[in-house]
């Protein structure tokens, strides 16, 4: 009988025992303050965009809020991997079983994106979200795995996709395949929520080379009082654990509220 591939120890890897299972309730609260901050703008966006408000929620300010919004969802998935990992590593003794917890968990935040995408072209076929936050979180969570293991391999290949997405930009193509990467096709209309790899994958990877300094197995390593049961933080930490599911619903939320109220008319009632 074949025995199963057992993982090599890492020199960042301790034993189990070391090895802490407790939340962190200030990566949820942050969390659950990255999710306010999304709402906030996707509130304010489909005013500007479906409403007769003049906000300029494209650009300037709003467009850095968003960009900041953004920046912390995506740092802290790379946070909440090392936290997440440390305690698989714990459980799970073999390879392959430890890579498909990564591998099925991307795809099915890749497939959520998917749905997105669907129900925009659907509803706003004037615009496209073709690789949105949650395509990128899926594919990062996925491409990641290695870097798990590696945390200054991922600090040095996060930051160098950084540099190199400020100095790229998003260059035009003639051809579609790349849209993922920061590659814009020609002709393509707008997109909405556009996030592509490069950069935007190397803030995942800072989020991880972070989680190892300050969360190494899983314990907080610096000083901080304890507010989890502050209600205003309580509150945060507990919108923060179910920041998927609120990303989900919030904007058919929004748009139906707005539009019962008449204060937008995109014709779908």
């Amino acid at each position: 009988m074949a025995r199963k591939k057992r993982r090599s120890r890492p020199d960042n890897q301790t034993p189990a025992a070391e090895v802490s299972d407790q939340r962190l309730w200030e990566v949820d609260a942050l969390r659950g303050v990255a999710i306010i901050m999304m709402v906030i703008y996707h509130f304010v966006y489909d005013l500007d965009q479906f409403g007769n408000f003049d906000i300029g929620a494209s650009d300037g300010n709003w467009q850095r809020f968003a960009n900041l919004t953004a920046f912390m969802f995506v740092f802290l998935v790379g946070t909440s991997l090392v936290l997440s990992y440390t305690r698989a590593t714990a459980r799970l003794t073999d390879e392959w079983s430890l890579a498909q917890k990564y591998i099925l968990r991307g795809m099915r935040i890749f497939g959520y994106g998917m749905i997105i995408t669907v129900a925009v072209w659907l509803v706003a076929p004037g615009g496209s979200i073709i690789f949105g936050i949650l395509h990128l979180i899926g594919l990062s969570i996925i491409f990641a795995y290695p870097f798990l293991r590696w945390p200054k391999a991922a600090a040095v290949v996060g930051i160098g996709l950084i540099v190199l997405g400020y100095f790229m930009g998003y260059p035009r193509v003639d051809f579609p395949w790349l849209v993922w990467l920061g590659f814009r096709p020609e002709g393509i209309g707008a997109m909405y929520d556009y996030r592509p790899m490069i950069p935007w994958f190397g803030v995942a990877l800072i989020g991880i080379a972070a989680g190892y300094m300050i969360y190494r197995n899983g314990i907080r390593r610096f000083s901080l009082p304890d507010w989890s049961q502050f209600a205003p933080v309580r509150w945060l930490a507990v919108t923060g654990q179910y920041s998927l599911a609120i990303y989900l619903i919030h904007q058919p939320v929004i748009i139906v509220v707005l539009e019962l109220t008449g204060v937008i008319d995109m014709g779908l009632l």
